[in-house]
């Protein structure tokens, strides 16, 4: 059967997240409505991976399957003009059967912006986090390098399913921006707020409340309650899928 690949953006402020929940709205639930009525079939839409409440995506990835012929071009114009404004299919396109959007991924990058200037600018605040507290950029930098690599990230990860939390992350770049910073993160896979724990772990270090020399024993610990809280949702994003 045929298979198409969605390449998504969207403004998660007023979601439950990506994921179908019975009790709220979630862009997956949109998507895959505005597919049924545009293709007038059943249709199971299939994400990359959940983003939680309040998280955006520039480049979120998913997959279906349908045996009925159809145009792309006329398909993503009429997607995009039943999902509200704040979703948009960016593109669609025929990708071979066996292409699955999570398990075909090689890895993934997301992006969190930090605030950092004293007033708060409200163009921002819906799409960066604004840390009121100073922020010693070169310590944060320095505590950034000590989770590129494999590493046990179980200090780092919410309650899991997931058996292991072992996980190679590739870079983490501190990247100056209006205002403030972009945190890069590239890694061959993410767990439960494992981002936005990272991200509040580098502020407890950079305003002294976690020692650098710390983040050894915290790895080793396997522990959440070491690490430092978690970042708000609304300054994350999911930047791209890698295939």
């Amino acid at each position: 059967m045929p298979c198409y690949k969605l390449t998504i953006a969207y403004d998660g402020t007023l979601f439950c997240g990506w994921q179908v929940q019975s009790n709220s709205t979630s862009i997956q639930t949109l998507i895959q409505n505005a597919l049924i009525t545009v293709l007038r079939a059943p249709t199971d839409l299939t994400g990359s991976g959940r983003t939680d409440a309040g998280v955006h995506a520039h480049g979120q990835t998913a997959h279906f399957k349908t045996a009925l012929p159809i145009d792309t071009a006329k398909t993503l114009a009429s997607l995009n003009g039943i999902l509200p404004e704040t979703i948009r299919i960016r593109s669609l396109e025929p990708v071979q059967e066996t292409f699955h959007a999570r398990y075909s991924a090689k890895g993934k990058i997301y992006h969190y912006h930090l605030h950092l200037d004293p007033v708060r600018n409200p163009f921002k605040l819906p799409y960066a986090y604004h840390v009121f507290h100073s922020v010693d950029l070169a310590l944060l930098r320095k505590a950034a390098q000590a989770f590129v690599g494999t590493h046990d990230f179980s200090a780092f990860v919410n309650a899991s399913e997931r058996k292991s939390a072992v996980r190679t992350l590739y870079r983490l770049d501190c990247i100056e921006e209006e205002g403030g910073i972009r945190l890069e993160f590239e890694g061959n896979g993410f767990l439960y707020k494992m981002v936005r724990n990272i991200v509040g772990t580098l502020l407890a270090v950079s305003s002294g409340k976690i020692a650098l020399e710390e983040l050894p024993e915290i790895f080793a610990s396997c522990d959440r309650r070491r690490s430092g809280p978690s970042a708000p949702p609304h300054g994350l994003f999911l930047k791209e899928v890698i295939y």
